[in-house]
């Protein structure tokens, strides 16, 4: 199948149903998520679509079925920055493009009022669902949201009582405890917790995780343990300089994510401290620069891409992925090893260091 006009020219239906072989109808029907084409025919036409350059006008299918082919995104502007939320919008977008369907953001801001606000102005807009990654809704709110929506709307990163099956959740907990276990595997016992944002719900699971995984081995940590960051590499910078001026002995530090985790390691090497030989680290999320720092950051892969997929699936009543690919996997890398008891950081006399 060859492209069917030269550069410069606009590509009709009637030219992806001739490349498909099929009549304009069926092109119609395929894009429009008619149940009556074949598998097989809506292949072609998708293959033809590529081929060909064609983009659908979707205002001209809204005004005709009164459908939208939007997928709306509700998100608060404070998660924006950072790779972690960058990846679930890649995700939505090309998920929502291989369904041809528009994403298409809404600000949730600063309250649970503004979320609200958001989700509202995408029900106006005939989106065709709404993914809500809250940030100040609590669950009995979005209970209440989905109850009384006229359009399909997916919760991502919470679990919801009374719409179980509307809610995609990561398992942080059981992600956070194969890290913990590691860390004691390789020996260490004194860990510190770098933690994220209060009240974020994938902070206290992880933090739970770290707490149990201590408590399982017999080890009993103080508060002074945990130091508060924000998900960002500044804070994990600061949070661990506040931590070398504490004094306690430490021998690894387990960040609520691979920001707050680089972030602590340039501040344990401008401190003179090398890593993993005096102090290892590790973090969450796998984000694309944790294979490219010195030396590379052990982490836990947070299967981001496959949760929004699932969502997007749910919405357009899309046989959805198993569940089993939300599974958190182990990334060993070179910043933990084996503790070293001599290591100056993890003396509990202050002279030591």
């Amino acid at each position: 199948m060859k492209r069917l006009l030269g550069k410069g020219c606009m590509v009709k239906m009637t030219d992806v149903a001739k490349a498909a072989g099929v009549s304009k109808s069926t092109v119609s029907r395929v894009l429009n998520g008619k149940d009556i084409v074949s598998e097989e025919v809506k292949a072609s036409v998708y293959k033809a679509i590529q081929e060909t350059g064609y983009r659908p006008n979707l205002l001209a299918q809204q005004l005709a079925t009164q459908k939208s082919r939007m997928i709306g995104f509700v998100m608060t502007n404070t998660l924006y920055d950072g790779p972690y939320f960058s990846t679930l919008v890649y995700g939505a977008a090309a998920c929502s493009e291989k369904y041809q369907h528009q994403l298409i953001f809404a600000d949730g801001k600063h309250s649970a009022d503004e979320e609200k606000q958001a989700i509202d102005c995408l029900v106006g807009m005939k989106c065709a669902g709404i993914i809500v990654y809250p940030g100040f809704l609590t669950t009995a709110e979005l209970d209440e949201i989905i109850t009384r929506s006229p359009v399909p709307i997916v919760v991502l990163n919470r679990q919801l009582d009374k719409h179980p099956g509307a809610c995609v959740a990561l398992p942080h907990y059981a992600s956070a405890a194969l890290m913990v276990a590691h860390l004691l595997d390789c020996g260490h016992q004194h860990i510190a917790f770098l933690s994220g944002n209060r009240h974020s719900p994938t902070n206290e699971m992880r933090l739970e995780a770290w707490r149990d995984g201590l408590s399982s081995r017999g080890i009993a940590l103080g508060e002074e343990y945990i130091v508060q960051g924000n998900w960002t590499m500044e804070s994990g910078y600061q949070s661990t300089c506040r931590l070398l001026e504490s004094n306690i002995p430490f021998s690894a530090i387990l960040a609520g994510n691979d920001d707050m985790a680089l972030g602590a390691m340039k501040a344990l090497q401008d401190s003179g401290y090398r890593i993993p030989e005096d102090c290892s680290v590790a973090g969450f999320d796998n984000a694309r620069v944790s294979a490219f720092v010195s030396p590379g950051l052990t982490t836990v892969n947070i299967p981001l891409i496959p949760m929004v997929q699932q969502a997007v699936a749910y919405l357009l009543g899309i046989p959805q992925v198993s569940e089993s690919s939300l599974a958190g996997e182990l990334i060993i890398r070179h910043s933990v090893g084996a503790v070293v008891p001599e290591s100056p950081l993890n003396q509990a006399s202050p002279a030591a260091r």
